[in-house]
């Protein structure tokens, strides 16, 4: 009995030594987090700007189709360093860092107000614009965005 107590107690103590290494400092995650953080913001701030200004107004349906081509590329992006900032600050123990990185995520339904804006540009320049391929195609490339964006560490 006194060894299945000793194996129990050595058990727990391994399991919170690895849980503690691996966490890492708030100090070392926290810049990581913040560069992604600001990031999200400029990327934010664009869209909330495309969403209040009147709709672009290009000469040709082909040079619509390239502007809205960058703008989901720019909505991939934010969604990279949303997901990213969350990926790193898991790696610390730092609920306020958590908390944080996790702020940009709930605002992340917010990006089909600027789906509903480019559906309706998109008439406006003579054309249509289809969610759903927009939609599969963040869940297709976000793994590998978020790849690209990752800082090294």
């Amino acid at each position: 009995m006194r060894s299945l107590a000793a194996v129990l107690l050595a058990l727990t103590l391994i399991t919170a030594a690895a849980l503690a290494a691996a966490h890492e400092p708030s100090a070392e995650i926290q810049p990581r987090v913040e560069h992604h953080l600001r990031e999200a913001a400029r990327l934010t701030k664009h869209f909330e700007a495309l969403v209040a200004t009147d709709c672009l107004r290009l000469p040709s349906v082909a040079e619509w189709n390239v502007y809205v081509s960058r703008e989901i590329d720019q909505m991939l992006l934010l969604a990279a360093h949303v997901e990213q900032a969350w990926v790193e600050a898991k790696r610390t123990s730092d609920k306020e860092l958590r908390r944080a990185a996790k702020a940009p995520g709930r605002r992340l339904e917010e990006a089909i107000q600027v789906v509903d804006k480019l559906s309706a540009c998109a008439q406006e320049n003579g054309t249509t614009f289809s969610p759903g391929p927009v939609y599969r195609r963040l869940e297709r490339d976000l793994p590998e965005r978020q790849a690209e964006i990752a800082l090294p560490r």
